[in-house]
Formats: C-alpha cells, structure tokens, sequence
C-alpha cells in the first residue's frame, strides 16, 4: 500500500494559481502511475489529470492548457499546477496511486486538499 498526502491548496483570486504537492510513501513510487481528482461541492469525484492508459497523461478537456501535472520521483512527490484559476474549479482535490496493465486503475488515496477560486 501507498499512503499520500495532499498539501498546497488555500484560497485564490479568480486569474490566480495555486500549486498542489502530494507526497507519498515507500520506496516504490516510480511503479505507479500519480494522478489528480477533484470533486466540488454537491458533484461526483472527477478525474483532473494523469495516466489513464500506459505511457499517456491525460487532462479534463475544461483544464488543458491551464493545468499541468508533474512528478519527482526522487522526492516522492506529484504536483499539480493550476493556473488562470476560475470559480468553477474550486473543489477538493486529491491524488491517487494505481497499476495497469492497460488501463489505470487508482486504488489508493490521498486526504484531500481545498482549493477555493474567488470571482
């Protein structure tokens, strides 16, 4: 098992960033697959960004070219950036773990972290 742990989200003026940090445990990071979901208030968990199939990083069509999602192996660590933040994106978001084959499947999760987007 993998535990995560989300950090970086706060509040931000619409137009703004915020940059969230998740860290995860073991030595064994580089296996899986790191993704982000989100899920805003009184909506279904929503998948933001990552792998969903080997060797392909994939975002929700609302956020490409706003959102970026990186990876540290090194530290252990995936980040999400999040610029030219609207309204709409204020949720929680959390990250996962997961394994193929093929499709990514995300059994593990992070605690959650607030991002709230102001007009």
């Amino acid at each position: 098992q993998v535990q995560l742990v989300e950090s970086g989200g706060g509040l931000v003026q619409a137009g703004g960033s915020l940059r969230l940090s998740c860290a995860a445990s073991g030595r064994t990071f580089s296996s899986y697959a790191m993704g982000w979901f989100r899920q805003a208030p009184g909506k279904e968990r929503a998948f933001v960004a990552g792998p969903k199939w080997n060797g392909s990083t994939y975002y929700l069509d609302s956020v490409k070219g706003r959102f970026t999602i990186s990876r540290d192996n090194a530290k252990n660590m995936v980040y999400l950036q999040m610029n030219s933040l609207k309204p709409e994106n204020t949720a929680v978001y959390y990250c996962a773990a997961g394994r193929g084959p093929g499709y990514v499947r995300y059994d593990y999760w992070g605690q959650g972290t607030q991002g709230t987007v102001s007009a």
